[in-house]
């Protein structure tokens, strides 16, 4: 007696995409973004010298990203500025760590008096890598990892670990993070020569 065994096998693939950023949460972003490019668009047409801020986000959970990309272009604070010129006539060492990242849930608009975020979310600030991304580009990528639900809807970025000076802070639509997500921040602050 002779017996033949016949395996078969089937297999089916699908491919899955990271979700996309909705069209509801792009307009609600809008008041948050439009401004701060207007500015710089207009600055940039009468060729005068500045510096502007942009924030890139990108939400991570479950080992899947979404990109929100730029989520808000600001000027810096008045803090930062008045930091630079002590630092120009002093250099006290503390010029290179503008690289900690703080976020909150705070919603008041950005405003170049700030000082601090409006509402941090507690944890503790994140170091971010600093990078020349261009040759008048200063940029630094940091991901903070979420221990609960917040509504994630503003950003700084600090020159230590706690209080001390806030080079910006920008506000943008929520991000809902829960347990285990992580958002990583990307700051880019350009200088632009001219006069």
């Amino acid at each position: 007696m002779q017996s033949n065994l016949v395996l078969k096998g089937h297999l089916s693939t699908r491919v899955i995409r990271a979700p996309k950023v909705g069209i509801g949460w792009k307009m609600r972003n809008l008041s948050h973004l439009l401004p701060g490019l207007a500015q710089g668009a207009f600055r940039r047409a009468l060729g005068m010298a500045g510096l502007e801020g942009r924030l890139y986000v990108r939400h991570f959970r479950d080992g899947r990203m979404t990109d929100y990309g730029l989520v808000s272009c600001h000027l810096v604070t008045t803090a930062f500025v008045n930091f630079m010129v002590d630092e120009l006539q002093a250099d006290t060492g503390e010029w290179g760590d503008f690289k900690y990242h703080d976020s909150g849930t705070g919603v008041v608009a950005a405003d170049v008096g700030d000082v601090g975020l409006g509402t941090p979310w507690g944890g503790a600030r994140d170091v971010g890598t600093q990078a020349e991304a261009a040759a008048n580009i200063y940029q630094s990528v940091a991901t903070t990892a979420y221990t609960g639900p917040f509504a994630i809807t503003e950003h700084g970025l600090f020159s230590q670990a706690a209080g001390t000076t806030l080079m910006d802070r920008h506000v943008f639509a929520a991000l809902n993070v829960i347990n285990g997500d992580s958002i990583q921040f990307t700051y880019q602050l350009t200088c632009t020569a001219g006069g």
